[in-house]
């Protein structure tokens, strides 16, 4: 499958999205320290547990709480698919996602 090619200038700064990579969960354009980087996180082969446990989990095991720089995935996968809150979501089938309440 071919990916999509992405318009950088288009895009708006650290508002991360659903990806066209099919390999990745989410895309950002990631600003900071007047650099610009587009940065692809989250893999699409792994369903989620996000149960408050899970969360500790990845947290602890990837050192979310020290601070790493925008520009990298490990600080947006941290912030915006393993962060505390949210809505809920549960494992789906075949390692899908279902976002329902």
């Amino acid at each position: 499958m071919a990916k999509k090619k992405l318009d950088k200038a288009s895009m708006p700064c650290n508002k991360p999205r659903r990806s066209p990579n099919p390999d990745k969960k989410k895309v950002v354009k990631a600003c900071a320290n007047g650099q610009e980087k587009i940065i692809h996180f989250g893999a699409t082969g792994y369903g989620h547990n996000y149960s408050g446990a899970a969360r500790r989990n990845f947290r602890a095991r990837h050192g979310c709480d020290k601070s790493p720089s925008k520009l990298s995935a490990k600080y947006w996968a941290c912030r915006n698919l393993w962060s505390s809150g949210g809505e809920s979501r549960k494992p789906g089938s075949k390692g899908g996602t279902y976002r329902g309440k």
